[in-house]
Formats: C-alpha cells, sequence, structure tokens
C-alpha cells in the first residue's frame, strides 16, 4: 500500500491538470525509494516501474491499462475486482526481496529511459529536449550553455 503522502502528492498532481503519467511518477518514486533501502528488490529496472505504475492504477491513477492483450475470441478478458490472497501477497514479496537493488540505480534508470525515448524517434526526443528547454530557468540556461561551451573548445 502507498504512503499517505505519496497519494497526497499525485492528487496535488491531479488538481493541478497534470498528465496521469506525472501523477504515477510519485509511486514510481517511492518504488525506486523503496527498492534502495533494500525492502525489496526488482529483476529489471522495468519490472520495478510496473510496480510503480500497478499501484498508481490500483490508488485511482487514471492510466491506460498494460498492453493490449485480447483473448482468442477478441473479446478483452475481464479480471475479478477481489484482492489477491495474503498468502499470494506474501508469495510475491518474498520472491522480491530476493531479487537485486541494481534495478533502481541512476544509471539503471538512465539506460531505461534512453533505450524508450530511441524506440519512440528522434523527433519525440527532439520535442522533449526544446521542452526541457522552455521549462529550465535562464540561471539552468546559462550553466548548460557553459557546460556545452566546454565540450566545443579546442585544446
Amino acid at each position: 500500500m502507498p504512503k499517505q503522502d505519496v497519494i497526497q502528492r499525485a492528487k496535488k498532481k491531479a488538481r493541478e491538470g497534470r498528465a496521469p503519467s506525472t501523477q504515477a511518477g510519485e509511486f514510481v518514486r517511492e518504488e525506486m525509494e523503496h527498492i534502495r533501502q533494500g525492502k525489496h528488490g526488482a529483476r529489471s529496472t522495468k519490472q520495478a516501474i510496473a510496480i510503480g505504475l500497478s499501484k498508481a492504477r490500483k490508488a485511482g491513477v487514471a492510466l491506460p491499462p498494460r498492453g493490449k492483450k485480447e483473448t482468442t475470441t477478441g473479446k478483452t478478458r475481464r479480471r475479478s475486482q477481489s484482492r489477491p490472497s495474503a498468502r499470494r501477497s506474501r508469495a510475491t514479496l518474498d520472491v522480491l526481496k530476493h531479487e537485486p537493488s541494481s534495478a533502481a540505480s541512476h544509471q539503471a534508470l538512465s539506460t531505461q529511459a534512453r533505450r524508450i525515448a530511441r524506440q519512440r524517434g528522434s523527433s519525440a526526443r527532439h520535442r522533449t529536449a526544446m521542452k526541457a528547454v522552455r521549462t529550465k530557468g535562464p540561471k539552468m540556461l546559462r550553466e548548460e550553455a557553459r557546460k556545452a561551451a566546454k565540450t566545443r573548445r579546442v585544446r
């Protein structure tokens, strides 16, 4: 169960009119903290993110349902809304406790983000970069410009 302050932060973002993915980011962030603290691990960064998104869906964030899997008849199968048994939940957590915590490292998160960005294509990356420039203040832009200038210097 997510902490109450995480739910409050997500609700605040919803009131501000932020996208559901931004609201879900709070739950993913909490999940990464849990892994770093050693509460449990994850086999991959993708799995860690999926756990956070699942918690966000359960908390009521309007995310699209995961995947586009359909049954052989063409109709989507509806899962029961009942909670899983305590025994099953405990078994899942026990398995996660044996997984490594490296899935939540800064390097792993960076690698995952780059991989997904590459899948989205160059125009999406460009759009994201331009949005980042707009949201940075003048002080940050100045720092970034200095950093870029250093890489262009001829030695």
